[in-house]
């Protein structure tokens, strides 16, 4: 009887699971009789071992068959946990609001490019460009004389005109000067009649107040800069007295030609307004006073002319004040420590902004001559595009402008090749700052940032175009998305990542372009696509009402806050300072 007692406590012992146990690898080793011999525990020198798992350990080739199912449960388990994080993420972002378009005006020709001046909107197409009213998106007229499609066009307001330059696949620049209700053709600049001959415009840019035209032509294996004065006050007194411009020996011909479809009637469209093109006036011509060519390379230097050139150094400043004739030699010369890949003028023609292959951006003042500061992009960020700010003030939580001039003061964001932007602010009196506002998409990579619109109706905000075809308006001071735009459900943004958009700078509103995803695939031809212009107006929306209304500050109010006061001028700041004593 007590055989059997005591051996009932062994057999209960050899039916318990036996614990996992941490053994030592390799071979143990004797251990030294001084203790500051003994090596130290480290956690890789042991192994854990479960002693079931030495009984239970299956032979091939299901223990590989095992090992493989255990693998896929795992990587299944992990995708769903990367599912459910994922959607639990999407639904803490925030959604802003939603703006839809106003108006909309269909097109017979698929837009290609856009720009504002004025009350108008110049579009350029197929064989021509059109204006249309810009409040009312009528068409007013319609100009299709060419053989090929316009690929950018840009509209210069010189005051009550205003100066169009298309530039059509050929690269032929033609300009156009429209006043009142004519439209006058100036001349095609680089048009030759022998075609092997002909050059390409890649860039032009017109200063503002149109006395300057500048064209960056390329043929024949050769580039360089054509500089043209442009005589605007010889242009309104020939279109005021046009018996002092027309061309008696071209005047039947021309007449010939306003029977034709190209002159639009304001009975056929259904327009406020008759625009004619007058062919038989001829205004006077463009004057070329510069024709720069890019330097030889000089050995051990770096150079670079102009417009800064590619894998060049050198920043040259050319007076404008010359003839043709003249010898062309630089006037100053701004060198930087990297090649320059990216430079941008403010529109007030006061600021310069050099952005180089490092990442380090150098900020001008060309008024004074000084530089306002130089400022460094993070690591691997490099410049795509510079926008230049208005500049603008914090007051009481909203953005305003200052009342009057701001000298030395300059603010632009800075569109990186990565899909980050940044806000880049200086000034003569205090530190060049850089700040992120968007980061660099890591896991939504459709939300990368592809053009970037200031709105200068409103201060410190930004538009932002992305691949997915969503439009925001984003307040720079605060890094926070205000609103989002979108199209009709039956339409998609054209091209996100090249999305065709003009922002006006008269009036509070921009355009954008859209199509109807579903006809365009069913559409044999190009002109059969249906495409459509947008328009929205920041006013008509209720959460931006307050924005482009109350966005002008006194000076009085900016003298009551020691921050502000320094956005003032030194001489204002020096009387208001001097009038307190």
């Amino acid at each position: 009887m007590l055989s059997s007692v005591m051996a009932s406590p062994k057999g209960s012992r050899s039916q318990k699971m036996k614990l996992p146990i941490f053994t030592r690898k390799g071979t143990l080793e004797v251990p030294s009789p001084t203790e500051k011999d003994w090596s130290k525990d480290d956690e890789d020198d042991w192994v854990f071992k479960d002693p079931d798992q030495e009984q239970d350990s299956l032979p091939q080739p299901y223990r590989m068959i095992n090992k493989m199912v255990n693998s896929l449960f795992d990587r299944s388990w992990e995708m769903i946990e990367a599912r459910d994080t994922s959607k639990k993420a999407e639904l803490r972002r925030t959604l802003p609001t939603i703006y839809h378009p106003l108006r909309e005006s269909k097109l017979n020709t698929m837009p290609n490019c856009m720009d504002v001046s004025q009350d108008y909107v110049f579009i350029g197409g197929s064989k021509g460009f059109s204006i249309y009213n810009l409040h009312n998106a009528k068409q007013l007229y319609v100009w299709e004389k060419l053989k090929v499609d316009v690929i950018s066009i840009w509209a210069t307001d010189l005051g009550s005109e205003i100066l169009i330059a298309p530039v059509d696949e050929m690269g032929i620049v033609r300009l156009f000067y429209f006043y009142k209700d004519g439209l006058y053709l100036i001349k095609a600049i680089n048009e030759l009649e022998d075609a092997s001959k002909q050059t390409t415009c890649i860039k032009m840019e017109i200063s503002k107040g149109g006395n300057f035209a500048a064209l960056l032509l390329q043929g024949a294996g050769d580039i360089w800069l054509d500089v043209y004065k442009l005589p605007k006050e010889s242009w309104i007194k020939e279109v005021q007295y046009p018996q002092l411009a027309v061309n008696t020996k071209k005047k039947i011909r021309q007449q010939l030609q306003l029977n034709t479809p190209d002159s639009v009637t304001a009975d056929s469209l259904d327009t406020d307004m008759n625009i004619s093109f007058r062919g038989d006036v001829k205004l006077s011509l463009p004057v070329q006073i510069m024709k720069i060519k890019p330097p030889k390379p000089i050995t051990g230097l770096a150079c670079v002319l102009g417009v800064h050139w590619t894998d060049h150094h050198n920043f040259f400043f050319y007076s404008l004040n010359r003839t043709l004739k003249d010898k062309v030699d630089p006037e100053g010369v701004w060198p930087c420590a990297a090649p320059i890949v990216v430079s941008q003028l403010s529109p007030c023609s006061s600021y310069l902004v050099l952005a180089c292959e490092d990442g380090v951006l150098s900020l001008w003042d060309l008024a004074q001559g000084l530089t306002l500061g130089v400022v460094a992009l993070p690591e691997k960020c490099f410049c795509q595009s510079i926008h230049f700010l208005k500049y603008f003030l914090v007051h009481k939580g909203q953005n305003v402008y200052p009342e009057g001039s701001v000298k030395c003061h300059m603010k632009c964001v800075v569109l990186c090749t990565d899909a980050s932007l940044h806000l880049v602010t200086a000034s003569g009196i205090q530190n060049s700052t850089i700040s992120l506002l968007v980061e660099r998409p890591v896991k939504y990579l459709d939300e990368a940032i592809c053009a970037v619109a200031p709105v200068q109706a409103l201060p410190g905000m930004v538009l932002t175009f992305s691949r997915d075809g969503s439009v925001f308006l984003m307040d720079v001071a605060k890094s926070q998305i205000i609103c989002s735009f979108a199209l009709p459900r039956s339409y998609s943004l054209a091209a996100p990542w090249n999305p065709v958009f003009v922002v006006s700078l008269h009036h509070p509103c921009f355009l954008l372009r859209g199509d109807h995803p579903d006809e365009i695939g069913s559409a044999s031809k190009a002109e059969d696509i249906p495409n459509s212009i947008f328009y929205f107006n920041f006013e008509d929306y209720p959460l931006l009402k307050n924005f482009s209304r109350n966005c002008t500050i006194p000076q009085a109010s900016i003298l009551a806050h020691p921050t502000f006061a320094q956005a003032l001028p030194l001489e204002e700041r020096c009387e208001k300072f001097f009038q307190k004593r």
